[in-house]
């Protein structure tokens, strides 16, 4: 750890160019929270934050659970900050009708996936490992699905709620079905601070992101003013609607339940061999 003394006066935090990121960061991006430090914000999609991280070089940043796993010894999870998804999450789609049993139909198909780094992918080789995943960025994935270069993407961020107006079909709510086989939501991403900062920044950054949140929640028509930007061409009524799946009491504090979610959601990956090693997780803040 180095000597608190020392740490930097500006933070720099990376976090993707989304609704749900925005608003939850609005109060740090805006100055609304009182804090000794000047934060920097870098946007960045998910994917590219995941490999940033495992390379160490972000400070303060959001990431896959799923990444997490190859970043415990460096970062520290914080307890403020989670996106998870209450019982939906990352949507499979295809321009075909959902069949009968769609986990099996899926085994040996080709899927556009938005990184082998996220939870939605993690979730999909939980759901059906045999699976041909087909890398791509996110925003790509509903075009390679009516293209015909996949047959089934998986969809993250606002595509979970606009696949049905461009004729895609509902294969599976992978966040609906880890809720049925686990009884818990599914936790998708969440902030890190690298250890390397020293236990008192850490817990001061800790406090911030967890006051913006809360900040956020409390201003939310101002905070969603903000995050509009990014909403990528949703109406009010659904940024609204998509931020609120993501940005929430969970969002303030994982509590008992998301953190016993997250336990579970890499305790399954090792077991599966979907991940290295078992990782133990410890929360701060």
């Amino acid at each position: 750890m180095t000597d608190s003394s020392k740490a930097p006066r500006t933070i720099q935090v990376a976090h993707s160019p989304d609704s749900d990121d925005a608003f939850m960061f609005y109060a740090l991006a805006e100055g609304r929270v009182p804090t000794p430090y000047t934060y920097v914000h870098e946007l960045s999609d998910i994917e590219s934050l995941n490999q940033r991280a495992r390379r160490g070089e972000l400070e303060v940043s959001a990431v896959s659970i799923h990444a997490y796993a190859y970043l415990a010894d460096r970062y520290a999870l914080m307890a403020s900050g989670s996106s998870m998804g209450d019982g939906y999450g990352p949507r499979l789609v295809s321009l075909a009708r959902r069949p009968d049993d769609p986990r099996q139909a899926l085994a040996g198909r080709r899927v556009a996936v938005p990184g082998l780094y996220t939870t939605a992918y993690l979730a999909l080789k939980l759901y059906q490992p045999a699976v041909e995943p087909v890398v791509m960025p996110f925003d790509q994935i509903e075009d390679a699905v009516h293209a015909g270069k996949v047959e089934v993407g998986l969809l993250i961020h606002e595509g979970q709620l606009t696949y049905g107006d461009a004729g895609l079909h509902l294969w599976e709510d992978l966040g609906a079905w880890w809720m049925r086989d686990t009884g818990l939501p599914l936790p998708l991403g969440g902030n890190v601070v690298r250890r390397d900062l020293g236990a008192e920044v850490i817990a001061q950054v800790a406090r911030d992101v967890r006051a913006s949140v809360e900040y956020a929640l409390e201003h939310r028509a101002a905070a969603l003013g903000h995050a509009k930007q990014y909403s990528r061409g949703l109406s009010d009524e659904r940024a609204d609607e998509f931020v609120g799946m993501y940005v929430n009491q969970w969002t303030v504090d994982y509590g008992p339940v998301g953190r016993r979610a997250v336990q579970v959601l890499l305790d399954r990956a090792a077991e599966a061999g979907l991940i290295p090693h078992r990782v133990q997780v410890e929360f701060v803040g």
